[in-house]
Order: C-alpha cells, then sequence, then structure tokens
C-alpha cells in the first residue's frame, strides 16, 4: 500500500499535508510546477503544533493544489487503497496508524471524501477560525485547513490546538481561542437529511446514511428528510467561484522566481508558456481556463457576479434550515470506493462531486465526515458535529 508521505520525523504522530508550509521542507502541493519549492517560513497551524509540543511526521501527498476527487491528479503519484481502490494520502495514513492526525487544507471537499473512503474522521472547521496564512492558495474565500484523526476525540485534540485568531491572516476570525467538546448530548437532536443529496449516491451511500440515522434515532436524535432544491445551483456556482480564484492564485507559478522552470526557451513569454505547460496538470489548467472565461468582460455578469449572489442565497437558506434542524446529514460523495480513472476526466468529475461537499466551503460553515457519511452544522457549530460523531463512535464500543 502507498502512502506518498515524505517524512520529516519517524518519531512524530501528526502528518501535514502538503499543500501546507513546513519552514525548510518541500512543498509541491501534489504539483510538478512546485518541484524544489522551499518554504523560508512555516503555516500557523503547523508553527502551533510544533509549539504546542506536536512533532510532524511527516507531509502527505495531494492531488494538484488540492482540486481533484481525492489526490488522484498529483504529479508525484497516486494513494492506494489495500484494495487497489483510490483516497487521500493522509486518510489512509491515519486509518492505517502511520499518524495519529493530519492537517489538510479542504478547498473542494478532498479531504472530506478521503475520509469517507478510508473510514476516518475529518473536520472542516468555521471559515476563520484556523489560519489559513502559509498554505498553498487556490480558492481563498472557501478553502479551510482541517483535522483528520482516527476518531472525533483525536480531531478535537488537534483542532483545539490549530484554532484561533492569527493576525497574519486577515481573514482570521477575532476570538483568541476556541473551546470545543464531544459531550454535548444528542438527546433530542434534529438533524435534517438532504433529499437532493442521498437520492443522488449510490446504493453503497445510501446504506451508510440509513445506518447511521438509526443510530442517531437509538441515541434519541430525531431525523428528517428535507429539500434543499437548489443545491446543484450553489455547486455550479462554487465551480465558478473555484476555478476564478484559481486562476487569479496560481497565476504566480511562470519558472521565474521559484520551482519547475523549461529548460529550454527562447523568451520571456516562452519561458511562461513552457513552464506552465510542462509544470501543471490537465485539471489544474481546466481551471485556468475556466477561471479566465468566466472572469472576462463578457462571462463577468452573468458568470462570477451570478456566482457571489447564489452564494448569498445559499446562505440565507442554511440559516433557514438551521433555525429548524441543529445539524444535516448527507453523503460525502456519490460512491463508496473511488476506482482508478482517466485523469482527463478529472475536471468534469470533480464537478459531479462537488455537489455534495459544496455548501460548507460556499459559506463557510463547518463539516465532519464520519462513520462514512456527512454532517454539517451552523457557523461555530463544531462541537454540536464532534458530540454527535463522538456519541455514534461509543455506540459502536
Amino acid at each position: 500500500m502507498d502512502y506518498f508521505v515524505t517524512v520529516i520525523n519517524p518519531a512524530g504522530t501528526v502528518a501535514v499535508d502538503d499543500t501546507i508550509l513546513v519552514k525548510g521542507y518541500e512543498t509541491k502541493a501534489g504539483s510538478h510546477i512546485l518541484d524544489g519549492f522551499v518554504p523560508l517560513f512555516g503555516a500557523d497551524a503547523a508553527d502551533r503544533l510544533e509549539k504546542a509540543g506536536y512533532a510532524i511526521y511527516g507531509k502527505t501527498n495531494t492531488g494538484e493544489f488540492g482540486l481533484d476527487i481525492a489526490g488522484e491528479t498529483s504529479y508525484h503519484g497516486v494513494c492506494k487503497k489495500a484494495d487497489g481502490t483510490l483516497s487521500t494520502a493522509a486518510a489512509e495514513a491515519v486509518s492505517a496508524g502511520v499518524v495519529k492526525q493530519a492537517i489538510c487544507v479542504d478547498v473542494n471537499g478532498a479531504p472530506r471524501r478521503g475520509a469517507a473512503l478510508s473510514g476516518v474522521d475529518f473536520i472542516k472547521p468555521t471559515y476563520g477560525t484556523v489560519s489559513r496564512y502559509g498554505l498553498i492558495p487556490t480558492a481563498c474565500s472557501g478553502e479551510q485547513i482541517g483535522v483528520c484523526a482516527a476518531d472525533a476525540e483525536g480531531v478535537l485534540e488537534v483542532l483545539s490546538v490549530i484554532s484561533g485568531h492569527d493576525a497574519k491572516d486577515g481573514t482570521s476570525l477575532p476570538a483568541e481561542k476556541y473551546d470545543y467538546v464531544t459531550d454535548i448530548d444528542i438527546n433530542g437532536k434534529k438533524i435534517a437529511a438532504v433529499k437532493e443529496l442521498y437520492n443522488a449516491a449510490d446504493g453503497d451511500v445510501k446504506a451508510k446514511i440509513d445506518l447511521y440515522i438509526a443510530k442517531l434515532n437509538k441515541a434519541g436524535a430525531a431525523v428528517e428528510f428535507i429539500s434543499i432544491p437548489d443545491v446543484k445551483a450553489y455547486a455550479a456556482a462554487w465551480q465558478i467561484m473555484l476555478s476564478a480564484e484559481t486562476c487569479n492564485n496560481i497565476s504566480r507559478y511562470e519558472g521565474v522566481k521559484f520551482g519547475y522552470r523549461t529548460p529550454e526557451y527562447m523568451d520571456i513569454d516562452e519561458l511562461y508558456v513552457k513552464s506552465r505547460t510542462e509544470g501543471m496538470g490537465f485539471n489544474s489548467k481546466m481551471h485556468v481556463l475556466c477561471g479566465s472565461d468566466v472572469l472576462s468582460k463578457n462571462k463577468y455578469m452573468s458568470c462570477y457576479d451570478k456566482s457571489l449572489r447564489i452564494r448569498r442565497l445559499a446562505s440565507e437558506k442554511m440559516k433557514e434550515v438551521f433555525s429548524g434542524f441543529d445539524a444535516v446529514i448527507c453523503p460525502a460523495m456519490s460512491a463508496a470506493a473511488l476506482p482508478g480513472y482517466d485523469l482527463l476526466e478529472t475536471f468534469e468529475r470533480t464537478k459531479d462531486e462537488l455537489l455534495f461537499t459544496t455548501v460548507p466551503n460556499l459559506i463557510g460553515i463547518p463539516a465532519m465526515v464520519t462513520g462514512g457519511v456527512q454532517l454539517w452544522a451552523p457557523a461555530y457549530g463544531e462541537s454540536v458535529l464532534l458530540s454527535i460523531a463522538s456519541t455514534i463512535e461509543r455506540m459502536a464500543e
């Protein structure tokens, strides 16, 4: 089984995904174009771990810029499970006990899908509660560092360390510390299951949802199916915004200041074109092309500006949902396994999978994958998610 972890300290217990900077160690974000890039500073989240006494075991491989389904587009190889299907390197490393926890950047749900595929827990916290300083940026308005662990207690442990205000990050929220718990009584909690997302998943995923709902009922929680009819529009909006922001962010990789440079070129234009052509994979190029298109003069208002309006509508809809429910349950992806596939299909296939993971990135609310299912909560509702996960995990003991 291949984990694709670049070891920093064999005695370490926490991994950092390769879109998060660790001072003095190469960071490639799964891309050839960043080969050889060694940062002069570390990400705030990684620094907090080290200051708290955690030793970083190593860097886990990621899909190129974190834009794929579950790490399959990395220039440096894919992470395969024992059965030959794919998952993220971080989730597999946690599942196999190589590390206790891992911190990963969630920009389009890939760490959540990896957790579902590998049977571990992952939380994407409320946007702004964990500093984004020192990560390789793609879609700044929705990406967030989260925590992967074998169970909710492991997630809680590291999330409590890395969260809190960081003056270096302009999007960081003001609270100096967040107190998370796993012992909220879920008896009497109301949880909404989204019909559109449930119906879009395959039979194996539906079975996982059904089993989890049965456990929630046994624990005293009430589950009710609801409709969010515009969820496909939310996914389309995030795809547009994701591509637009990625297009702007990865324009800095031109083969001049750092990273890969094409060996043969005649002038600066050829240097740029050849370095990017040779250094980036198909999926990243598709995001650049899509992003350039939706930001163009002819498309800006009808595509990008409209997506911003849809983001507001999504936020209002979820406020309405959470006025009557404590959490939402839905699939993390359409299938319970990810076989290998032709990577020229990645852009379209990832776009389809965004249906299940978009809302938390689009509006900044927390999301957690546990037991193969996905849970959402309103902003600052991490303790509700952790408590639901912990309660169900204890029932299985």
